[in-house]
């Protein structure tokens, strides 16, 4: 909590116990074997290993005071550009990872969707029905989209057609969608340790920039889209600059908190608007490393923006609480019942 009032974290990644790897490799290197359903009977996949890995992630969340986080999948391990004829079970295997720590704990975790992305498909109308199954029948609350999940800059952009069955299942049925990079299979950066956060950076400012400038948002007024890591980078003009979408996108694009550098993240909130900001940290994921000056995780955001002086008491109950219950209503729901229970 934040002085007395919840805290939403819209930006989180599935805790599988550990044999999710080692079924992974098993597919890639069968090539021709579906991915087993999840079922306790899997070694390695019982109730007690998913709550062992589901309480590790909660005692990070509690220790940076986060009280309800949507989860989706790991992006590097979405694994876009695997033969297309695995992506489908693995997808499957992974949603249901996702739904079995949130059936597990209620209280802290809302779920969102991996779908079966082909980058070289005609548009994302096989994507449908695993949208639809965990939508329908898991409850998710949200859907992750790769702008280019095969990692090669194959993928058409995002305001392209090829995108509009999922745009407009997502604003029929009010799911938002969670836009995040995923592999980079760029040879030019192999050199970069944990290399793909690079091409998160480039995907998903293409992303802000493509959703901007084309006319999505004429299409589907309604759709509501968040783009990860603030976006990914920031923009260099003044806004007044046609390079920028001259446009109010303040109701359809937002973007979360997930940046360790405090003069990057308060540029970014600065340059978004806090009507567009929504708290995001990825905890448990990239940001564990300790910042000297506290002794605490980067990730431990919380004190960081509540530290800004640049935001009023109202603006930073707005990004901890108001604008990510403005796009899950459900966030109240599910803090609400927790609390009933204490």
């Amino acid at each position: 909590m934040y002085n007395g009032v919840r805290v939403y974290d819209v930006h989180g990644h599935v805790s599988a116990p550990a044999g999710n790897a080692a079924g992974l490799v098993g597919l890639m290197m069968a090539s021709n074997t579906p991915m087993r359903r999840l079922a306790s009977g899997i070694p390695g996949f019982s109730d007690d290993d998913f709550r062992a890995s589901g309480k590790r992630h909660i005692d990070l969340m509690d220790d940076r005071h986060i009280d309800v986080q949507i989860i989706g999948p790991r992006p590097f391990l979405t694994m876009g550009w695997m033969q297309p004829h695995l992506i489908a079970g693995w997808s499957r295997f992974v949603n249901d990872a996702i739904a079995k720590q949130c059936e597990l704990y209620p209280d802290r975790f809302l779920g969102a969707a991996m779908l079966p992305q082909n980058s070289a498909a005609p548009d994302l109308s096989h994507c449908l029905p695993e949208l639809e199954r965990t939508h329908k029948e898991l409850g998710f609350v949200a859907t992750y989209l790769s702008p280019d999940p095969a990692g090669q800059r194959t993928t058409p952009g995002m305001h392209e057609p090829y995108w509009y069955p999922v745009y407009e299942y997502c604003q029929k049925n009010s799911l938002p969608i969670i836009v995040h990079g995923t592999n980079s299979l760029d040879p030019r950066i192999g050199i970069i340790p944990q290399n793909y956060q690079i091409g998160f950076v480039v995907e998903q400012f293409i992303a802000t920039q493509l959703l901007s400038h084309g006319d999505v948002f004429q299409r589907y007024p309604e759709l509501k889209v968040i783009v990860c890591h603030c976006g990914g980078a920031l923009d260099r003009f003044i806004k007044t600059d046609h390079h920028l979408a001259q446009k109010d996108l303040s109701n359809n694009l937002f973007f979360d908190t997930n940046a360790l550098d405090l003069n990057f993240l308060e540029a970014a909130i600065k340059q978004r608007g806090v009507s567009q900001t929504c708290f995001g940290t990825e905890v448990p994921g990239s940001g564990a490393a300790v910042r000297p000056e506290t002794g605490r995780p980067g990730d431990d955001l919380i004190p960081v923006i509540a530290g800004f002086d640049f935001l009023s008491e109202d603006d930073k109950l707005a990004i901890f609480n108001r604008n990510p219950l403005k796009l899950f209503p459900i966030f109240d729901r599910v803090g609400a019942a927790a609390a009933a229970r204490a």
